[in-house]
């Protein structure tokens, strides 16, 4: 009787060690996944601000030599 609860603490051990992994597997995907959106809305953003920053002078020095 003892060795089936002994067995039985091991196997629940093994299996919510193997659960908290995959939670915590799947916590650090996500975590990635949004770091990486948030460097192409950066990256988005920078050439957005780019190029308005060169329509902008484009179109001073356009207003300036007419």
């Amino acid at each position: 009787m003892t060795d089936n609860l002994t067995n039985l603490k091991k196997y629940k051990s093994i299996s919510d060690t193997k659960s908290n992994n995959q939670i915590k597997t799947t916590d650090i995907n996500i975590l990635l996944n949004r770091v990486r959106l948030n460097k192409k809305k950066t990256l988005k953003k920078k050439i957005f601000v780019s190029l308005f920053l060169a329509c902008f002078v484009f179109s001073l020095i356009v207003y300036l030599i007419i």
